[in-house]
């Protein structure tokens, strides 16, 4: 059975968060003279010498409409970067515990493990880039805390089977984290509606992929109430600026643009992996339920070199597991695309 506090980490069991005088007071205030603000306002806008609300409240009422749960499921990082490094202090003794990557898969899952000083343990995807359960189950043991699960999977596109990732919560005792962050290109359905039937699961999303919004480094998690208040026990107190949080609920009302762009980076890749697949040097496109396709090509390393030549820069993953001879790009404007497609004929043609 799962239990929290199987899984918490003593001392977080007995940490006594930070408190500012706004936490522990409630109702409508007229002067704020608790903080050792700028009372005189700042070069920027008059609003900005004040601290933000550390807990986002404004911002999350707005996304619990959006993703039809309470608000108290959900908990704002510093990008998902820091949610991801949150789960592991919370969660994960150093030099104790373990957690499962399953690669080829997002890297900072295990950066984060080694800045915190946690083991990590590997069960690669199999040669059609789904999870080996097997594999998986073999790996667990007392001190799995973590397992980390990538749909749709970067850098690979592809969504993981939902009946495998439904098993793996259904049979692991510890924190199951699904990361969504490319969920919005993808038919599969999110995790995010199930998190009352898994008290184990972690679901990440993010406001750098779809909406557009990559330079405000705003993640979102979703979890039990519980694990939200672990993760707001152990945070910076004011980890969201306030800059990011009304650049958020700005974006947050423009729901249909949004839709309308995911639309059509849709169209674009596909279009563009029918493309790619009639390129000579091209030998497979990847399926892909994200924003980018993961593409095999004949030298792939030169390749890459040769787009550098060109000023084009995608990512090479030739040295990854399983993605041997393979470039992950990314589906640009129409016109990148274009300079794109151009580039590799001139390549497969040289």
């Amino acid at each position: 059975m799962f239990s929290i506090n199987n899984l918490l980490r003593e001392n977080i069991k007995k940490l006594t968060p930070y408190s500012s005088a706004r936490d522990e007071f409630s109702g409508e205030a007229k002067v704020f003279l608790d903080a050792n603000e700028n009372s005189l306002g700042s070069p920027l806008t008059k609003w900005y010498n004040r601290y933000p609300d550390p807990y986002q409240h404004g911002l999350k009422e707005v996304i619990s409409k959006v993703k039809g749960i309470t608000h108290e499921h959900i908990f704002l990082g510093n990008g998902s970067d820091e949610c991801i490094d949150l789960l592991y202090r919370c969660f994960c003794n150093p030099g104790k515990d373990n957690v499962i990557v399953c690669p080829p898969t997002y890297g900072m899952y295990e950066v984060s493990a080694n800045i915190n000083d946690v083991e990590v343990r590997k069960a690669p995807l199999t040669d059609d880039f789904q999870l080996d359960l097997i594999h998986l189950e073999n790996l667990a043991d007392a001190n799995t805390k973590i397992i980390w699960l990538c749909s749709p999977n970067n850098p690979t596109g592809n969504s993981l089977n939902r009946s495998d990732i439904e098993y793996v919560l259904n049979n692991f005792n510890g924190l199951v984290v699904v990361d969504e962050a490319y969920i919005n290109f993808a038919k599969q359905r999110s995790f995010v509606q199930e998190l009352a039937e898994y008290p184990n699961l972690v679901v990440m999303q993010t406001f750098s992929k779809a909406w557009g919004l990559a330079a405000l480094r705003l993640g979102m998690a979703f979890a039990s109430t519980e694990i939200i208040g672990v993760m707001n026990k152990v945070k910076p107190p004011y980890n969201i600026n306030q800059a990011t949080q009304d650049l958020a609920l700005k974006a947050l009302e423009e729901v249909g643009q949004v839709n309308d762009m995911i639309r059509e980076i849709v169209a674009m890749r596909d279009a563009l992996a029918d493309v790619f697949s009639q390129i000579p040097a091209v030998q497979k496109v990847y399926p892909s339920d994200a924003n980018f396709l993961l593409v095999k090509i004949k030298h792939a390393r030169k390749a890459y070199e040769f787009l550098l030549t060109k000023g084009i820069v995608v990512r090479d993953r030739s040295n990854v597991k399983l993605c041997d001879d393979c470039l992950r790009i990314t589906i640009g404007t129409e016109q990148e695309n274009t300079l794109l497609v151009e580039a590799l004929i001139d390549f497969s043609n040289s």
